[in-house]
């Protein structure tokens, strides 16, 4: 993906304490202006109401939700993006109880209503309350974090946003929201202890779903064609780690299950062909989690024989679940999951393009890419 930037606006700022003043300043941002277009701009510092509070960003993970967002122009522009953010309370309105400047906290962009439907199915991300983005650094509310300052509307406020100890960096921080959508997502294929999980990928989603997976007391395989993702994945817990293109991984799993295949395989890659493989490596009625498969009209392999004859379930699970937000802070709280060594590159703001492209083009040593604004 080949991500502009404007040449007038690739100044470098050596001062970062000196660029914005929080009442009615400015700040920098890094604007979406269109199908793999980012501009770093000048904007202003989102005012703030009664109920909400401003937060100053230390830390921004790349999504690959928004890489998608980016590269394809899924959405009109203007925008300013990232939603995986950390920082510090900055500005309080005056109705805010909870908060106080100075302290830390990460920030969920999503919070169901908990009356429709949906949400009284649990289905928190099918609500359409669910749907609208409470956090903004300015333009249509998109999270915001690729930003230095993102206003937090009160609903996010009351119940999206969470307090940071003193011990736990923001880095770490921000791997709430992506650990959350991973436990939702294996809340959903309904995981037992004492399973035989297969990872397909081991990018930083995949080892999230790896090391929560193990957690709770099974046995992972992790998969990938990266060399050195096998290595941490087996550093990181995998009772195997495997490539595809020259391990037998039929052969390895049927021999962890007597022959019958795995319990659960999860498919944290954009890729058909894993979803076919997939299909093939669980046992008769075993299921199948498809987790990045987001792009609308996206097509796929499905035999539909393994579904009916051998009732082997294909399962999707989308973004996070607000009943499990205390349990992903207290997993990164506690250090039950290391996120710390999913983290591969930083990248200031300015150079958001060149981590985009770093994150949608991933070499043998990158994995999670974290803007710091």
């Amino acid at each position: 993906m080949a991500v502009g930037m404007k040449d007038q606006q690739q100044t470098v700022f050596a001062d970062r304490g000196k660029r914005s003043s929080i009442n009615g300043g400015q700040m920098r941002a890094a604007v979406y202006r269109g199908a793999s277009l980012i501009s770093l701009e000048t904007v202003p510092v989102p005012k703030i109401s009664e109920g909400e509070i401003l937060v100053r960003v230390h830390a921004c993970g790349v999504c690959g939700t928004d890489l998608k967002k980016i590269e394809y122009g899924l959405v009109p522009p203007p925008r300013i993006f990232g939603h995986e953010f950390a920082g510090t309370v900055v500005e309080t309105g005056s109705r805010v109880t909870r908060f106080r400047v100075g302290d830390r906290v990460a920030v969920h962009h999503h919070i169901p209503c908990r009356k429709c439907f949906y949400c009284r199915k649990k289905l928190f991300s099918q609500c359409e309350f669910y749907r609208r983005t409470g956090t903004t650094a300015g333009f249509e509310p998109a999270g915001g974090g690729f930003a230095e300052y993102v206003r937090v509307m009160d609903w996010i406020v009351e119940e999206g946003t969470i307090l940071v100890p003193e011990d736990i960096s923001f880095e770490e921080a921000s791997f709430l929201e992506p650990l959350n959508t991973c436990l939702k997502a294996l809340e959903t294929a309904e995981l037992e202890s004492g399973e035989v999980v297969v990872v397909y990928g081991q990018g930083p989603v995949g080892l999230l779903m790896m090391q929560s997976a193990r957690r709770e007391g099974n046995r992972v395989v992790g998969l990938d064609f990266i060399e050195k993702r096998l290595e941490i994945s087996r550093e990181l817990g995998a009772e195997a780690a495997l490539n595809p293109e020259k391990d037998n991984v039929i052969e390895a799993v049927a021999g962890m299950t007597e022959g019958r295949g795995a319990d659960l395989a999860i498919v944290a890659a954009a890729s058909p062909r894993a979803i076919e493989d997939a299909q093939g490596i669980v046992r008769r009625g075993g299921r199948v989690l498809l987790f990045a498969q987001t792009v609308a009209g996206e097509m796929i392999p499905v035999d539909a024989s393994r579904i009916c004859v051998e009732e082997k379930k294909l399962i999707g699970s989308y973004s996070a679940s607000i009943e499990l937000q205390e349990k992903a802070a207290q997993m990164i709280f506690k250090r039950e999951i290391n996120v710390a060594r999913l983290i591969s590159h930083r990248f200031a703001l300015e150079l958001l393009p060149e981590g985009i492209h770093l994150a949608s083009h991933p070499s043998e040593h990158s994995l999670k890419v974290v803007i710091q604004p």
